[in-house]
C-alpha cells in the first residue's frame, strides 16, 4: 500500500529497505481469500472514485471539452459525482439508484478523460471469495496507534 509520502507497506518479502518514521500515518491493507491467496485486478470494474490528485485534469476544462462535444450526460454525471460522492468511492449500482440508469458510456468517458479513477475488483481463482481488510495506523512517540480500531473490531 502506497501512502502520500511515497512509502509502501509490502505484504510480501522484497528488497525495499524504507523505514517508517515517527509522525507518519499509514493505511495497512491486507486481503484474505478462499483461493490460492494471491489476488489480481479483475476485468469487470464496478467501483470508481473522483480523481482529486493534484495532477488530475481541471474539472472546468473537462466540462468545457464535454460541452463542445455536446456530451451533456457526462457533464450531469460529473456534477453528480462531485456533489454526492466527493472523495468517497462509489459503485455503478449506486449511480443506478441515484437516477443515472444509463450512465455506463458517460462514466467510461470520464474515466478516459482522467477525472474518475477505476478500482477494479480483486480476484483470486474462479469461484473464490476475496475480502479486503484495512487499518490506519499512526506512528507516535509512544509507539503505534491503530486509529480505526472500534468496539466491534
Amino acid at each position: 500500500m502506497e501512502d502520500p509520502s511515497g512509502k509502501s507497506v509490502h505484504a510480501v518479502a522484497c528488497s525495499d529497505d524504507t523505514v517508517m518514521q515517527e509522525g507518519e500515518v499509514y493505511a495497512i491493507e491486507t486481503f484474505g481469500s478462499t483461493g490460492n491467496g494471491f489476488v489480481v485486478e479483475g476485468k469487470d470494474c464496478s467501483h470508481y472514485m473522483w480523481n482529486y490528485d493534484e495532477e488530475a485534469p481541471d474539472p472546468n476544462v473537462i466540462k468545457h471539452h464535454l460541452r463542445m462535444q455536446n456530451k451533456t450526460s457526462s457533464i450531469q454525471l460529473m456534477n453528480h459525482i462531485i456533489k454526492r460522492h466527493k472523495t468517497l468511492a462509489f459503485c455503478r449500482r449506486w449511480l443506478d439508484q441515484e437516477g443515472f440508469k444509463n450512465h455506463k458510456a458517460a462514466l467510461e468517458r470520464l474515466v478516459r478523460l482522467g477525472v474518475v479513477i477505476e478500482y477494479p475488483p480483486l480476484e483470486d481463482r474462479a469461484g473464490c471469495y476475496t475480502a479486503q481488510f484495512e487499518h490506519t495506523i499512526y506512528l507516535g512517540p509512544e509507539g503505534k496507534e491503530v486509529l480505526t480500531r472500534g468496539e466491534d473490531y
